[in-house]
C-alpha cells in the first residue's frame, strides 16, 4: 500500500505539535498548581463586600489576566468535534488554565498590595485569534476584584 509522502508529513506535524502541547500543558499546569499553593492565604469571595464585622483599612481594584493557546493537534480535533458535535474536553483545559492562571495574576497584584482578601471577583472571556478552519486559537480571560486590607 502506498502512502503519500505530504500525508506522512502532516502526520508527523501533528503527532509533534500532540507531543510538544502536551509537555508545554503539563509543565503549565505544574506552575499553576506550586502557585496556587504559595497564594492560598489570599482569600476570594464572590459575594460584592466583605462582612460588616471586618476592619477594612484600604480596598483597591486589582486584576490579572492572560492570553493562552492551544497546540495545533487540538485544533485539528476540534475542526473534527465541529462535524460530530459534542463536548471538546481539549478547549475545556484551555479556559482552565487561563482561568486559573488570570486569578493567580490578580492574587499577585493584591499581594503586592498587602492585601488579604479579594472581593466581588469578576471574569471576562474574549477569543483573540482564530487558527485554521474557523476554530478557536487562543482565549484572554481577565480576572477583577477589589482586594482589601483588614487591620
Amino acid at each position: 500500500m502506498y502512502i503519500p509522502y505530504d500525508i506522512l508529513i502532516i502526520i508527523a506535524f501533528l503527532m509533534l505539535g500532540y507531543g510538544f502541547g502536551q509537555l508545554a500543558e503539563k509543565k503549565h499546569y505544574r506552575s499553576i498548581r506550586q502557585r496556587e499553593t504559595m497564594l492560598k492565604d489570599i482569600l476570594i469571595f464572590g459575594a460584592k463586600s466583605p462582612p460588616a464585622d471586618w476592619p477594612i483599612v484600604t480596598s483597591e481594584l486589582v486584576h490579572g489576566n492572560v492570553v493562552v493557546s492551544v497546540d495545533y493537534f487540538k485544533r485539528f480535533l476540534f475542526s473534527l468535534r465541529n462535524i460530530f458535535g459534542g463536548r471538546v474536553e481539549a478547549y475545556e483545559s484551555l479556559i482552565d488554565r487561563g482561568r486559573r492562571e488570570a486569578v493567580l495574576r490578580m492574587k499577585q497584584h493584591a499581594l503586592r498590595l498587602n492585601s488579604d482578601a479579594i472581593f466581588n471577583i469578576k471574569f471576562e472571556t474574549s477569543a483573540v485569534s482564530r487558527g485554521f478552519s474557523s476554530s478557536l486559537g487562543s482565549v484572554e480571560v481577565f480576572a477583577y476584584g477589589t482586594a482589601i486590607k483588614t487591620s
